[in-house]
């Protein structure tokens, strides 16, 4: 999208000394990653034709004496005191190594209750999470990429009250995102009206926790800023490929790979908008590009330096990928279509459908190459199939920067704005489909040269103010009905579109429902409860302008966000 910040990213994270430009890291990592000569170009060629992209960790280590390239693990963390520095320890080295981490923290005795096997009292759950977050940010000080962990806390743990309410003030707990596991009976009472069902009864303080109260503390947290997020734990596991080696109790830092403990996985991206061919999407070549980026990433899994021998084992036990997509929006831009409409969910799950059934077909041939999972049998596949499961949906906030399209499945935030990288720097970012898309609608309505030039100013300043172009009434309706960024599209459209994805993705969607800037507590609780109707296995909501520390933001305003929905 903008040639300085793609420069600045790829100097100060991706390229290694020698190198000078992107081609030089593709070629570095398809080297790495291909077995033989044929496949090494392959490779080379997709990545530098931006057709495909791996995660950061492999464009960033692939080929160095250091080859770690993953991107998402999940660490199991015990109640006891040495299982719960020894889950600290993994985690400081995985993220050393620029990986992600997740931590289930339900097992953590509450606070003021006995530790067991060693005495003492526990501090509960989120003073632990405390030291975890101190040492994400002591390791990141010297790091190329932003630490990053998840912490998720079963609905049921007698903290949870404090869970939820422990990144109130903006700046706590900075290194985390936090989200609540809730098994089905839980929504079940929230659906049905037994709000009052009692969930815990703290040990300690006696206090008496019901459902409702839990419900009411998380809707307040999202309305305030966007935390916790919420998981479905059986939504989740009843996907779960390998229920024979146990259940998923935590995600990566993103949420949009439930894994087992130990488990990490490689995800890459396939870029969209390069698929699009007179408007129609050219299949043979999205074909293509699937069989091999799902052999890329298989090969990945044997080329990583896993960081730990439980990581080694627990990965290849299952050989797990994370295939998905980026640039949707650019791609329904390009072809048309808006965002928050049926013929978008319909072409996301033509094209979701068909790589996820593409990759399965590839992954069954690798398995006739290269044999199965070892943890196949006992698993949900009853064909041979070489992964345990293939497609995600990730955030790709750098590597959409590179291929220069919007990243994962969002819709665009704002078609101007500035990006706050996290290499240190700020840039001001007009999305390049939008920039000509603006100047065609200017030459259509006929103005002058001069007065051309005024009118594409108006538009720009009142986006760099306001985020939207929905009150520009000399645009065509229809202009501003395509051109829709994140705060102009309801709730339940950004919920159908994430469905539309995860009917055909093996693991999870990472997205982000933005609501309004006035959005209410009940529309809050409306969403938590769609998102579980409509069989996602998770939900992150936003309300726009409830936090100040956004990658993405407007020029002139810090509280946005209000829409009056455009038929």
């Amino acid at each position: 999208m903008n040639g300085a910040i793609r420069d600045h990213i790829l100097k100060s994270r991706y390229l290694q000394p020698g190198e000078k430009s992107f081609s030089d890291i593709c070629s570095r990592v398809a080297s790495a990653i291909g077995k033989d000569e044929a496949e090494r170009e392959q490779f080379l060629h997709m990545m530098e034709d931006l057709l495909f992209l791996p995660n950061s960790p492999a464009l960033m280590n692939a080929g160095t004496r250091n080859p770690q390239l993953s991107a998402c693990f999940v660490i199991p963390v015990g109640p006891t005191i040495p299982e719960i520095f020894r889950a600290l320890r993994e985690g400081a080295i995985i993220q050393v190594n620029d990986g992600g981490t997740g931590y289930s923290f339900s097992e953590i005795p509450p606070c003021g209750t006995p530790i067991k096997e060693g005495g003492g009292i526990s501090p509960g759950p989120v003073r632990i999470m405390e030291i975890f977050d101190t040492a994400t940010r002591v390791i990141r000080e010297g790091g190329r990429r932003r630490g990053a962990n998840m912490g998720v806390l079963d609905i049921a743990h007698p903290d949870i009250l404090s869970f939820i309410t422990a990144k109130k003030e903006e700046g706590v707990l900075e290194n985390f995102n936090i989200s609540v596991m809730i098994p089905d009976r839980y929504m079940q009472a929230l659906t049905e009206g037994s709000h009052d069902e009692i969930l815990t009864i703290h040990p300690i303080s006696g206090e008496v926790i019901s459902v409702r109260e839990v419900f009411s503390a998380i809707v307040e947290g999202i309305h305030r800023n966007g935390e916790p997020g919420v998981l479905f734990a059986d939504t989740i596991n009843a996907a779960n490929p390998t229920p024979a080696l146990g259940s998923m109790r935590a995600t990566n830092p993103c949420g949009e790979e439930p894994l087992l403990p130990y488990e990490s996985c490689i995800l890459g991206s396939i870029n969209l908008p390069l698929f699009l061919q007179n408007q129609s999407v050219a299949w043979d070549k999205l074909d293509e590009i699937t069989r091999l980026a799902v052999r890329f990433l298989d090969n990945a899994i044997d080329q990583t330096t896993h960081p730990l021998p439980e990581i080694a084992e627990a990965t290849r036990r299952t050989r797990k990928i994370g295939l998905g997509v980026m640039g949707l929006h650019d791609t329904l831009l390009l072809a048309g279509i808006p965002y928050d409409s049926e013929e978008a969910r319909t072409f996301a799950e033509e094209v979701m459908g068909f790589i996820t059934a593409t990759a399965i077909d590839e992954s069954k041939c690798c398995a006739a190459e290269l044999g199965v999972f070892p943890a196949w049998e006992g698993s949900i596949w009853h064909e041979p199939i070489r992964n345990a499961a293939l497609t995600t949906i990730a955030p790709t906030g750098t590597i959409s920067l590179i291929a220069g399209v919007s990243p994962g499945i969002e819709p665009v935030y704002s078609f101007v704005s500035i990006r706050r990288h996290t290499a240190g720097r700020e840039f001001e970012m007009i999305h390049p489909v939008f920039k000509r898309a603006l100047d065609e609608e200017i030459a259509r309505c006929g103005y002058t040269e001069s007065a051309a030039e005024v009118k594409r100013r108006e538009v720009i300043d009142h986006i760099r103010a306001t985020g939207t172009l929905r009150n520009i009434d000399w645009l065509h309706h229809s202009f501003r009905r395509l051109y829709r960024s994140a705060g102009d599209i309801s709730p339940d459209d950004h919920l159908r579109m994430q469905a539309a994805f995860q009917r055909h993705t093996h693991a999870a969607i990472a997205k982000t429902i933005n609501l309004r800037s006035d959005t209410i507590m009940d529309e809050i609780t409306h969403a938590i409860i769609s998102a579980w109707t409509l069989g996602l296995k998770g939900v992150t909501c936003y309300r726009i302008g409830s936090r100040r520390d956004t990658v993405y933001r407007p020029h002139g305003c810090s509280v946005c966000g209000t829409y009056e929905p455009e038929e």
